[in-house]
């Protein structure tokens, strides 16, 4: 009768250990486990025309970043430059199945970069206050979080009765719009923020209609309108580090990529002007991505690190780096904007981008194009640097036709 136990306790223990035996996550830097297509059930002639159709189809945008943006939103109002650019590489991507690398192309472990990818770093700091307890709901209105914030300001010796009675201080979310706008609103990009921001006002952020009225329309009710608009996207950054009162990229690093074995290549950037002293230490805000510069400068394998953390939920081997209820929250679809989620997770639930592809995948999408595809369905992480917008599902469909059923 014990043997009989014993083999029935072996019986039932047996499963559970083979499956977390069976989730494969790479160690540090470089320390990634290569498979062929073959040995995780990939066609290895398919995965090779997804590859070349990539290579193909290379955006051709100029490399030059900065020359780039000012063909681009430096058209724009007050569009100039005010944080770094930096020159990009050639098309570049990496194909990740069940955890492996099973093929990767281009220059992946250069750092160029990411632009719009940025934002998802953004929510994932946003993530880390929310597991923390430091934002109690994301319905919650900001302005009850918000310290009043002091910018770093040079004024030269300027004469100082030329301010008297000037705010000294910005309280971003004050005034009968602005006050009505909660967290949720923010990362959704549903807010309809009014302001200026590190001398970029939210109208002149790819204005659009009757130029008379982009500074005297009405404000739509948060939360009824999605708007894609980098001005309210850096006040999101600036709020989160107002909250976690600590400069975002060491947030980043400290409680996510070193966590998940990144390489300490990549680096998170703000603008020229984008400082203020919390705490009594000077901090500079990061910018949610590369409209007037900066964002986040990362590699391909890095890239390809955060889209197998997002496609485990949040998941690290043996630690729940961020917690599964927000990354499950951060691919419930805006009623907005029924194909996005959280900033920047893109969602594929009308297939409008990517018709080849399930709808319950998801993407994490910045100019350039830069695609981090997640499809947790088939286990499956796609990057794609530097390649035309309309060849996003042709490289997704590519490889899905590679998987042999």
């Amino acid at each position: 009768m014990k043997k009989l136990h014993l083999l029935l306790l072996i019986l039932f223990l047996l499963p559970t250990s083979l499956a977390a035996q069976d989730i494969y996550y790479p160690g540090n830097w470089g320390d990634w486990e290569k498979r062929s297509p073959e040995e995780v059930g990939l066609n290895a002639d398919k995965i090779q025309e997804a590859i070349e159709y990539a290579q193909a189809e290379e955006t051709d945008n100029p490399r030059s970043m900065e020359e780039n943006h000012y063909g681009t939103f430096g058209r724009e109002p007050f569009g100039d430059g005010i944080g770094p650019f930096k020159d990009r590489g050639e098309q570049t991507g990496i194909i990740i199945k069940n955890g492996y690398i099973i093929a990767e192309w281009g220059e992946p472990f250069r750092v160029d970069m990411t632009h719009s990818v940025t934002k998802s770093f953004l929510t994932t700091t946003m993530g880390i206050a929310y597991d923390q307890g430091l934002i109690r709901d994301v319905n919650d209105k900001v302005d009850q979080y918000m310290a009043p914030i002091y910018f770093m300001e040079w004024d030269n010796n300027q004469n100082k009765a030329d301010a008297f009675k000037e705010p000294t201080v910005f309280e971003p979310f004050k005034g009968e719009h602005n006050s009505r706008i909660t967290w949720n609103h923010l990362l959704r990009q549903t807010s309809d923020w009014e302001g200026t921001l590190w001398g970029k006002p939210d109208w002149a952020d790819r204005p659009s209609g009757d130029r008379a009225q982009w500074m005297t329309r009405e404000r739509n009710e948060p939360g009824s309108v999605f708007e894609y608009n980098d001005t309210r996207v850096n006040l999101l950054a600036l709020a989160a580090m107002n909250v976690l009162r600590e400069p975002l990229p060491k947030v980043l690093r400290e409680e996510v990529l070193d966590k998940i074995g990144a390489s300490p290549t990549w680096r998170w950037m703000g603008y020229e002007n984008s400082w203020v002293i919390i705490d009594g230490q000077q901090m500079q805000a990061v910018s949610g991505g590369g409209h007037w510069g900066g964002g986040m400068f990362i590699s391909a394998r890095d890239q390809g690190r955060f889209g197998l953390l997002t496609l485990r939920n949040g998941k690290w081997k043996d630690e729940q780096i961020i917690s599964e209820e927000w990354n499950k929250m951060a691919q419930t679809p805006t009623e907005a904007n029924t194909n996005y989620g959280f900033m920047n997770w893109f969602l594929n639930v009308n297939k409008d981008r990517l018709p080849s592809a399930p709808t319950s995948a998801f993407f994490h999408l910045g100019a350039g194009t830069n695609m981090v595809y997640v499809d947790q369905e088939n286990d499956l992480v796609i990057v794609a640097r530097w390649i035309n917008g309309g060849a996003m599902d042709g490289v997704v469909k590519r490889v899905l036709e590679a998987i042999e059923r």
